[in-house]
């Protein structure tokens, strides 16, 4: 037999757990402006607190007094509570990826418990989706953005010390760097997302082909046409047309198309906006030190170590929504990052070498 402290531990932990998971999504539900997200958030905190009653039943008298749960929860209540972001719903899904393994690892869990957790983490999944979705445009243009800023600016600074030039000749070049890198990203994301917008536009069935689909003649069906141009099967298409000819499918368009498209694109603007501010920020920070009168060595090493912390920021967010292990992903922004600028470095001493 386990023991008996040892039980009641983790059964508190587990019921203090569901109750701080209960407390993020009313918090979460709180803050959302959509009725449906906020059903389905608050669906959700009602199953945890029917888990946190199981682990009541189980402790009885030796429930004590209300624990606190993980440190992880604690903090995303506190997130959820303030912001109820698409940020917040991304940690969550990490949080009921855990909270399903340690559900399916515990023996007093029941399996609708397991099932129940199961499923929790793909509802998540899909809220924190439909957040990324709305988001994913600019988000894009901002991440790349600022990363961009950072690892080109200090390349630049970085090949230019590395030509044995003067800190006044270092200065001004990142700052030319920020400024023209910041219009270019600025008018690229633009022209790019513009570009990616009407593309999508020329392929979206045209709406005036509806008012004219029962006109057509049955016999000849060329309606099986437009199925097949979409990817349809000749037979799958013949079928289709065949059942909206005759009103069997009662959809409003012959070709249906989904309506978030542009949404995962975003706006040109946006973009644009996203862009230029987050690679101007991004291209600030190398260029920081030469600002305050920091010279030679210590003014590089400075930069480098400070561009290094805002790699680990990028890489560490874009970890967090894309729902994988944050310092992971910002390692590897700065092992891309500090890679680049030390190539860079390396190649302006040897053209200093060559042309001194």
């Amino acid at each position: 037999m386990p023991d008996l402290d040892a039980t009641t531990r983790r059964r508190r932990k587990r019921l203090a757990d569901e109750c701080a998971e209960a407390k993020v999504y009313r918090d979460l539900a709180s803050r959302r402006t959509s009725e449906d997200e906020r059903e389905i958030l608050l669906g959700l905190a009602d199953a945890e607190e029917r888990h946190a009653a199981h682990w009541q039943a189980l402790l009885g008298d030796e429930a004590g007094p209300a624990a606190r749960g993980d440190v992880r929860l604690r903090l995303l209540a506190l997130l959820a509570r303030h912001f109820g972001s698409v940020f917040v719903l991304a940690l969550a899904q990490r949080a009921e990826g855990r909270a399903s393994q340690d559900a399916a690892a515990d023996v007093d869990t029941t399996p609708a418990m397991v099932a129940d957790e199961r499923v929790h983490a793909e509802v998540v999944r899909g809220l924190a989706a439909r957040g990324r979705k709305q988001v994913s445009g600019t988000f894009r243009a901002a991440v790349f953005g600022a990363n961009d800023g950072l690892v080109s600016n200090l390349a630049l600074v970085l090949g230019v010390s590395g030509g044995g030039v003067g800190a006044g000749t270092v200065l001004l070049t990142g700052l030319a760097g920020l400024l023209s890198g910041a219009l270019s990203m600025g008018a690229g994301e633009y022209i790019s997302v513009r570009s990616q917008r009407e593309l999508l536009a020329a392929s979206t069935p045209d709406p005036a082909s509806r008012r004219v689909v029962h006109d057509l003649d049955i016999e000849a069906n060329e309606l099986a046409l437009v199925y097949r141009a979409r990817g349809m099967s000749a037979e799958d298409a013949q079928r289709q047309a065949e059942a909206v000819l005759r009103g069997a499918d009662a959809r409003p368009d012959p070709v249906p198309v989904p309506d978030t498209r542009h949404e995962v694109v975003g706006t040109g603007i946006g973009a644009a906006v996203s862009s230029f501010a987050f690679f101007a920020s991004g291209a600030a920070i190398p260029v920081l030190p030469f600002l305050v009168g920091l010279e030679g060595p210590p003014a590089l090493v400075a930069a480098m170590v400070l561009v290094g912390l805002g790699l680990l920021l990028t890489g560490a967010t874009v970890g967090v929504l894309s729902g994988g292990p944050p310092l992971r992903r910002g390692l590897r922004q700065l092992a891309i990052g500090t890679g680049a600028a030390t190539l860079t470095y390396l190649l302006g001493l040897l053209v200093g070498g060559v042309v001194g």
